[in-house]
Formats: C-alpha cells, sequence, structure tokens
C-alpha cells in the first residue's frame, strides 16, 4: 500500500515532471506517476536511445511532440512543466542541471551530482539563485530504517555520538557487473569509485555527525584482483568461448545467461540489453559483442575495488568507512555508532541499541508504508520515498520535505572529492571550513 492520505500533503493537480535520461534510474522515478496518477504525471522524456525514451512514452502516454532525442531540445520550448528528473550519466548531470534550473524548473538530480567539485558548486548556485528546489538522489536518506536511526541520535539514544563505523559490502558480482565490465569501471568516462558508489555512504555518515565540521580526513584503497595478473591460465578474453568458464565467479555466463534463462529479466540483464527486452537470444548477442561479455580480468577498469576513508570532525568525533567489492550481501550495510551512553548497530535489516545504564538491548523498526511496486528497485522503499518527497516538495512549495538539499549535499559531495585527494596523494588532508571561504 502507498502511504496514508493523512501523511500525504494535498495537491490540487498532478506535479508535472520531464525524466532527462530514460535508463533504469529514469524509469523507477518515473514510476511514480503510474503509481499515483493524481500526484505525478510525466509529461515529456528526453533520451538519445530510441528503445528507452519509446518504452518510457508508452508507460506514460506521452505526446509525440513531447518526446525528444537530446534535453537541448527540450528547452528551447516555453516552460511546460513544474520539475525535470535528471538521470544521464554523471558526466552529464551539471550542464542539464544548470540549463533547467535556470529555466525555472526544480529539479530531482541523480547521484552523484557531477563528477567535479566546481560543476556541483555549480548546480547548488544555479538552483539558489534562480529559486528553484534541488532534491540529489541519495535515497538512503528516505530509507525509513535509516531515517529512524538519525531520529535515535537526536532524542539521545546513545548519548553524545564519539564514533561512526560503517560498511558498505558491494557484493562480488555487482561489482563486476557495475565497475569492472560497465559504467563505472573507468574513471576517465564516468568517476571514482567513492563518487559513483560510496558518496551515498559519506553523506550518511556526515548526516549523523550533525552539524559538525570534518576537519580532517585519510583514505587507502587499490584495484585489487581484476587484473591481467590475475587472469586464470587458460582463460579466454570473453565468456561465452572460455574452457574454464564454469570454475569463475565471474562468469557472464553465470550472472547473466543462466539468470534469464530462470526468468529473472530485471537488473541486472536488463541493462546489458539497452535496445531490446532482455531474452535468451539478446542476452546471448550482448555477451557476444558487448562489454558484459569480456573477462574481468581483461576489462579497462581502473577504480577502487576497495576503499576505506577515516574522519575527524569537530569536537573530535571519528567516523571508518569501508567500502569493498568481495562480499555475499549486496549493498546491505552495516553500521555501528558508539555513543557515551549506548551502542546502536544497524545489520540492514534491524537497528539494536544497547544502553549502558540498564544495560538492556532495544530492537526497533521502522514501517516502510512504500507502494509494492517499488519493492525490487536495489533501494526499494527508499526510492519511492525520495520521489514522494520531492513531488510533495513541488506540490507544495515545502523545500523543507526534502532530506537531500542543495547546501548539505555539497557538504558531504566535497568530502568525497576532500577523501579522494587523500588516497591519490597519500596524506592526511584538512579540510577547508568550505560554509565560510
Amino acid at each position: 500500500m502507498g502511504q496514508n492520505s493523512s501523511q500525504v500533503p494535498r495537491m490540487t493537480s498532478p506535479v508535472r515532471v520531464i525524466v532527462t535520461g530514460a535508463g533504469c534510474r529514469g524509469e523507477i522515478y518515473s514510476n511514480y506517476a503510474s503509481v499515483h496518477p493524481e500526484r505525478m504525471k510525466v509529461v515529456a522524456v528526453s533520451d538519445p536511445r530510441k528503445f528507452a525514451r519509446t518504452k518510457l512514452q508508452k508507460q506514460h502516454n506521452i505526446p509525440d511532440e513531447n518526446i525528444f532525442e537530446d534535453w537541448h531540445s527540450v528547452l528551447e520550448r516555453d516552460k511546460f512543466a513544474d520539475a525535470v528528473l535528471i538521470c544521464t550519466p554523471d558526466r552529464l548531470h551539471k550542464e542539464p542541471a544548470v540549463a533547467f534550473a535556470k529555466k525555472g524548473y526544480h529539479v530531482l538530480l541523480e547521484k552523484p551530482m557531477a563528477t567535479t567539485a566546481e560543476d556541483c558548486t555549480a548546480i547548488v548556485e544555479a538552483c539558489i539563485q534562480s529559486g528553484v528546489m534541488l532534491s540529489v538522489g541519495h535515497v538512503l536518506r528516505y530509507d525509513p530504517l535509516i531515517q529512524k536511526i538519525k531520529e535515535l541520535i537526536d532524542a539521545g539514544a546513545v548519548g553524545d555520538v564519539i564514533h561512526i563505523q560503517h560498511l558498505e559490502p558491494v557484493g562480488y558480482y555487482h561489482f563486476a557487473h557495475s565497475f569492472v565490465r560497465g559504467n563505472w569501471r573507468n574513471e576517465a568516462e564516468s568517476s571514482f569509485a567513492l563518487l559513483a558508489k560510496s558518496c551515498h555512504d559519506i553523506d550518511l555518515i556526515h548526516h549523523w555527525a550533525g552539524a559538525r565540521r570534518c576537519v580532517k580526513v585519510s583514505s587507502f584503497g587499490s584495484v585489487s584482483h581484476f587484473q591481467k595478473k590475475h587472469k586464470p591460465a587458460g582463460a579466454s578474453d570473453r565468456c561465452l568461448d572460455c574452457p574454464i568458464e564454469k570454475e569463475c565467479p565471474y562468469s557472464a555466463c553465470k550472472i547473466y545467461l543462466d539468470t534469464v534463462k530462470q526468468g529473472h529479466t530485471g537488473w541486472p540483464v536488463n541493462y546489458i540489453c539497452p535496445s531490446s527486452f532482455p531474452d535468451i537470444e539478446s542476452v546471448t548477442e550482448a555477451l557476444r559483442t558487448g562489454p558484459y561479455g569480456r573477462c574481468v580480468y581483461e576489462c579497462d577498469n581502473d577504480v577502487c575495488s576497495n576503499q576505506v576513508v577515516n574522519m575527524e570532525f569537530e569536537g573530535g568525533v571519528t567516523a571508518a568507512f569501508s567500502m569493498v567489492a568481495f562480499s555475499e550481501e549486496i549493498c546491505i550495510r552495516k553500521t555501528t555508532i558508539y555513543g557515551t551512553k549506548g551502542e546502536l548497530s544497524y545489520d540492514g535489516h534491524e537497528i539494536r541499541v544497547f544502553d549502558f545504564l540498564t544495560q538492556r538491548s532495544t530492537k526497533h523498526t521502522a514501517d516502510s508504508k512504500a507502494h509494492w511496486a517499488f519493492g525490487m528497485t536495489g533501494h526499494g522503499d527508499a526510492d519511492y520515498h525520495l520521489i514522494h518527497a520531492f513531488i510533495s516538495a513541488v506540490a507544495n512549495n515545502d523545500p523543507s520535505l526534502i532530506r537531500s538539499g542543495p547546501e548539505e549535499t555539497l557538504l558531504s559531495h566535497l568530502l568525497v572529492f576532500e577523501a579522494e585527494r587523500s588516497r591519490l596523494e597519500g596524506r592526511v588532508v584538512y579540510c577547508e571550513d568550505k560554509k565560510h571561504s
């Protein structure tokens, strides 16, 4: 079921949105219009890929005159919608975000904001100067359990926060799919892994640390295992004709072909067939000729497969973040927050708080109330709550409903860039006071 009517701000008419980038993220956010047509209406789509834009056109009954190959063409028209959902590739975020903001559109921008600190700053400045709302796709901020953690911290459940320990296990085949064979494998084409994958997590740590400023940061990490020197003897360059494919946990045949044979046509198989519906024939062809059929030891990947980030905030609060590719679980974060009065632990499913005074543990859960249609999107409930909050904010002209707004999100992004600078330069980086510099 969706949220209760008492929790949903009144809307006199649907918020009209334009979708720029009709891939997986664009399709997921657009799905809100199918679930709640009285709250949101997709009125236009732009994407250079005919299959992607046509798919969204059919789903939302968009007229032909509002289908565009290039988002620039959208802006040649007078303003005809309330907001834009920008779900283009990472390196193509800044230009449309700034342009749509200047045209007066409220902006939901997929994370990361952009791939340089300067571009992130330019986006925020454009939105503020144009008087439009900006919501960045830090979907974890909208996860009911993650939100519960913040509520418990603010309520003093652990006393004063002293240390935050946070882990993101990416998942062995998820990493091979996205960061070895896929779109985020190469920094020159996308961005570094900490920004592409884990800006979510640095943002959460920054959020949990409250209003404190990070004063210094250090980071270490490298490309591990997915290198030519680790290629097994006798392995081929492609999995389809590899004699030892069955012995490889990263086999594309296992990850994609076996999956579609079992009747699963969602992520990740739908991702490797961007111009057709995924079936055995199209997936086989994709593995034969496309990037996802390559041996993981013969790709042009250069992003970290494991990284740690250590942070010190004002007042002596410390935090340690770890990202690792080689895990069974996929993106099921694990967190421990140590305070002066208790310890909070989160395993991705429930929260446990141990009180030092009573020596008792209390378990906490959260009621999602997200629509069932968002249950299989990867972030599930959180995707629903993010787009719900954005649409509610636009409909009611209330930016306070957005939890990942411009200023705080910019500060957490700048922290990500400082952490990567530390890794590359091999030193502790002392952070400037960005609020006053």
